[in-house]
């Protein structure tokens, strides 16, 4: 350790600002780049622009410790050129100065070497010449020709003047280039020659390695993208999803999703505050559907979409009732379907009055809908109690315009049901925990109904919140 903070130490004031490249073993592999910062407390190196392995870390800045290193070669890239009193330039190419295999063939000059018991750092003399000897400087072509001071200069020299050609005595250093670009280290991450994977992780106050671990039941590791599992159900009905960041979701029984909102109602989470929740949600969900900030601006008011709601006289009808007042509130055309000739629950009607004060249109007749295709279609027709509506008219002659509409349908919250779907989705959106929906051609979406973690684990779900920053993200299919 002691040895090696030397070396660390030495660097501080000779090779800020040089390429090196350091090799951490075969676990962390071979790191290049600039040296940027040497820390004498924490006896660490920083580089930057680090490559590893020859290919570009995602992070501008790496940092080692001084006891991590195995073996450190310097990479110098630099030219020198000087000046000779005869008028002619004396070029040096770039040099690789290491301490690995590559030693045996540099014939530069070494102020000094300094050794420790993983591997040594030799430190060149300003300039030396390169690692595979002095390059003969060829003199440059002389702007008169006929051997006259005086006679007319080459055409060359004419069109493009003087000292175009004073660069090209440089070779290019193929040793310093390739030793930035470790070939076998890549081919075998491409061929799958090595089983594990490690993180290195950065501190600012000390430079710390560690593989990152899970426990037992956090991971699966079957030849694909690791999944974690950060929430479990007491009960597997068999049906899981996953999201774009690998946490797996499990699906839940529609009997423990009612007793997850009846202790959410018991928290004082009343049926107004989760249709609000699940009305914002959908209704966002829907906006980027229609096209977003590309479809939706102040100037555009003359090109508005038009949705048309499908909703009963249930819970999930009035949950798309209160996404259409939010689409309405942001300039959509927004028609409502509801039938007038059932009883409403009294959460409907709630809805119906709030979204009678919007500019949204109401009708409860099949004539009475578009008969040109509209933007999308939001389906709430079907209720999780009452699966019996299907077979009224009434519903089956608005599934049936649905089909036929030919615009695009998201389905909000629909119930689990071995039939086959009376109107097809090209979305669907689940909320809070996903029931275990049949494999179909509908992308599933998850909504945030705003649940605490306590609520869950009232009824038995150890939860961890799937969502980020958003509130709709999308799930696949395990």
């Amino acid at each position: 350790m002691a040895n090696c903070w030397i070396i660390v130490k030495r660097m501080a004031t000779d090779w800020v600002g040089s390429v090196v490249s350091i090799d951490c073993g075969a676990t962390l592999g071979v790191y290049q780049g600039e040296v940027s910062s040497v820390d004498h407390v924490s006896q660490t190196i920083s580089l930057k622009h680090p490559y590893h392995n020859g290919v570009k870390c995602p992070v501008p800045e790496v940092t080692f410790s001084a006891m991590d290193i195995k073996d450190l070669k310097f990479l110098d890239i630099q030219n020198k050129v000087n000046k000779t009193s005869a008028g002619k330039d004396t070029a040096t190419e770039p040099s690789s100065i290491s301490t690995g295999r590559h030693g045996q063939t540099n014939k530069t000059n070494h102020s000094h070497a300094i050794t420790n018991s993983s591997g040594s750092i030799s430190n060149p003399r300003r300039g030396s010449s390169n690692s595979r000897g002095t390059t003969q400087s060829t003199p440059r072509r002389s702007n008169v020709r006929n051997g006259g001071a005086g006679g007319q200069r080459s055409k060359n020299d004419e069109c493009f003047g003087d000292g175009t050609d004073e660069n090209l005595d440089t070779d290019f250093d193929f040793e310093g280039n390739l030793a930035l670009f470790d070939k076998a280290a890549v081919f075998s991450q491409i061929d799958g020659a090595s089983s594990n994977s490690h993180k290195l992780q950065h501190h600012n106050t000390q430079a710390e390695q560690k593989t990152q671990s899970y426990r037992h039941d956090e991971n699966i590791l079957e030849g694909k993208p690791v999944t974690y599992r950060q929430i479990t159900v007491p009960q597997y009905v068999g049906k899981e999803y996953c999201t774009d960041t690998g946490l797996v979701v499990p699906s839940v029984p529609y009997e423990l999703h009612k007793q997850l909102l009846a202790a959410a109602e018991r928290w004082g989470l009343s049926l107004e505050r989760r249709l609000e929740a699940v009305g914002v949600c959908s209704s966002q969900m829907a906006l980027t559907l229609l096209g977003g900030p590309n479809r939706l601006t102040p100037k555009n008011v003359h090109q508005r979409p038009t949705v048309v709601l499908l909703c009963g006289p249930h819970v999930q009808g009035a949950q798309g009732i209160s996404c259409g007042r939010h689409l309405a509130n942001h300039e959509v055309e927004v028609i409502l379907f509801l039938p007038n000739f059932v009883k409403m629950q009294e959460s409907v009607t709630s809805e119906v009055n709030l979204f009678s004060k919007t500019s949204g249109k109401q009708v409860s007749s099949v004539k009475d809908l578009p008969m040109s295709p509209v933007d999308l279609v939001i389906n709430c027709l079907d209720c999780h109690e009452n699966p019996l509506l299907k077979e009224q008219s009434w519903y089956q002659s608005v599934a049936d315009w649905a089909n036929k509409n030919r615009a695009p349908v998201l389905s909000i919250d629909p119930p689990v049901s071995e039939q086959p779907q009376s109107v097809d989705a090209k979305w669907t959106l689940s909320l809070g925990l996903p029931l275990p929906l049949a494999d179909k051609d509908s992308r599933v979406y998850l909504c945030d109904i705003g649940l605490p973690k306590m609520v869950y684990q009232e009824v038995g779900i150890s939860y961890h919140s799937p969502f980020g920053c958003k509130f709709v993200i999308p799930l696949h299919s395990v």
